[in-house]
């Protein structure tokens, strides 16, 4: 008969912690480096589940705005410059990685006010004065 209790070895597959939390990111490797890194002196299991959870959701976040911007420039393949349109379009993200460089990202188009063509006031100049003239003979 097995032995049953806590020191008992399992039976069956093993599973991952991954795929406990239902998520695809690797929490193993997430919490490794979060014990490496030293950030305290004792860390749990459910911060690694946390952090990958995260990772995961801001990843696929960007990527589907800058999917999103790939369409948009009608191009099959993400570039650079896409998850630089999608980052810098979106506020929280943009303020998230604010001080982050993208290289090949270039920047977002913005062309300054005062180096726009002045517009007219409406009506060209002789219109103008027809409509003076037309004013002036009904008083």
């Amino acid at each position: 008969m097995a032995p049953s209790g806590r020191g008992a070895k399992k039976e069956g597959k093993k599973v991952s912690a991954s795929s406990k939390a239902g998520i695809t990111f690797p929490v193993s490797r997430v919490l490794r480096f979060l014990r490496k890194g030293q950030y305290a002196n004792r860390i749990g299991t459910g911060s690694g589940v946390y952090l990958a959870a995260v990772l995961e959701y801001l990843t696929a976040e960007i990527l589907e705005l800058a999917g999103n911007a790939s369409k948009d420039n009608k191009k099959v393949r993400i570039l650079p410059r896409h998850i630089q349109l999608a980052i810098r379009n979106d506020e929280e993200l943009s303020k998230l990685l604010s001080h982050v460089v993208l290289p090949d990202g270039g920047v977002l188009p913005h062309i300054q006010q005062s180096l726009l063509p002045k517009k007219t006031a409406g009506k060209l100049p002789a219109e103008k004065g027809k409509m003076g003239n037309a004013l002036s003979q009904e008083y």
